[in-house]
């Protein structure tokens, strides 16, 4: 599976944290942020540079096209976020952790000053999210671990472009760089599944002009393909989420709704199986999320990148496209208690 999970990094240590564990926690995620950003190289200068690999050198000069679309035809911030570049030298910048109740799909939170309350924590090092995820699952709660290829600091800081936000193709980075700066432009405070849904609507809908004013028509039907696939990735796990809400609702004793959640995700195996082969050409690009452990967590961090993409996708041709004028009406939603506010997109009729 492609999906990637963005961080937005806690990076800023204010008084009033107390506890050893808080204290450590802001520590390594300040320390890992720090180190990144003292290993900036500017874009430019790297491309100028004779010394400059070949393929590096032409993977940041399609970044610096894209970064420069973004601001021009995307309406995204136009400041000094990716126009440096740092190689962290490894297969992931931070991992996420994930976790919820054993029989709830409601994720646990955690605030932090300036981002305000996220489903999961992040770490700079993989051995101290695997240790995070251990004392977790001590708790009873089910537990994901996810590699990150990029975060936000919400233009905080200058962001960089990562040496794990070139291993794939220009249509990659490209999503990862509209994303990111989606966050910087419009962010509100402790309703993940907003924020992410309004960030992937951008990406999206970015990709997709990119590629038409590139040209590039096989890219852009190969683009529309995997959402196709994400969609229906997408509708299995809906469908799998409302069983197992009916299961966590249910009267039954522990061991029989344990019992009804494997059988739950098994099922969801079964389905997966099966639309893969019939309906996507037996393309194998999720089989190592289904074939890897399934749990509520898992469920819950899948379910904050999609749920509510098709509403703003929505809003977004309401508003003929124009980004200017979509930023200007989900800000407007965006102002709205949480509750009107995810009312509002769902049931937006015109781009106000």
């Amino acid at each position: 599976m492609k999906r990637v999970f963005r961080l937005l990094a806690a990076v800023i240590v204010t008084s009033g944290v107390t506890g050893c564990t808080s204290i450590s926690y802001y520590a390594q995620s300040l320390e890992g942020h720090v180190q990144i950003m003292a290993a900036r190289r500017n874009v430019g200068k790297l491309i100028r540079d004779p010394s400059t690999p070949e393929a590096l050198r032409a993977k940041l000069t399609s970044a610096s096209t894209i970064r420069r679309f973004a601001t021009d035809e995307l309406a995204l911030p136009d400041n000094s976020s990716y126009r440096s570049y740092v190689d962290v030298g490894r297969d992931a910048v931070t991992y996420a952790v994930f976790a919820a109740p054993q029989f709830s799909l409601t994720p646990i939170t955690w605030c932090f000053p300036v981002f305000g309350c996220v489903p999961y924590r992040g770490y700079f090092s993989r051995k101290s999210a695997a240790e995070s995820a251990v004392g977790l699952q001590r708790q009873g709660l089910d537990v994901y671990v996810s590699g990150v290829t990029a975060y936000s600091t919400l233009g905080w800081s200058s962001d960089p472009l990562l040496s794990t936000m070139l291993r794939q193709g220009d249509t990659y980075l490209a999503s990862l760089v509209f994303h990111e700066l989606a966050h910087q432009k419009i962010y509100v405070n402790n309703d993940s599944a907003f924020n992410e849904a309004f960030a992937v609507a951008v990406e999206i809908t970015g990709v997709r002009k990119w590629l038409r004013a590139t040209g590039n028509r096989a890219g852009l039907r190969r683009y529309e393909a995997n959402r196709k696939r994400s969609a229906d990735f997408l509708g299995l796990i809906s469908k799998t989420w409302d069983e197992l809400g009916q299961v966590y609702g249910s009267p039954r004793a522990s061991e029989q709704m344990a019992t009804a959640k494997a059988a739950t995700i098994d099922r969801l195996r079964t389905r997966y199986r099966q639309m893969r082969d019939k309906r996507w050409a037996a393309y194998r690009g999720y089989d190592a999320w289904f074939d890897a452990p399934i749990n509520n967590a898992k469920l819950a961090a899948t379910a904050v990148y999609g749920e509510q993409v098709p509403a703003f996708l929505r809003l977004f041709d309401l508003c003929s496209g124009d980004y200017p004028r979509f930023y200007a009406s989900v800000r407007r939603i965006a102002a709205l208690p949480e509750p009107s506010r995810a009312q509002a997109l769902r049931t937006a009729a015109a781009c106000n």
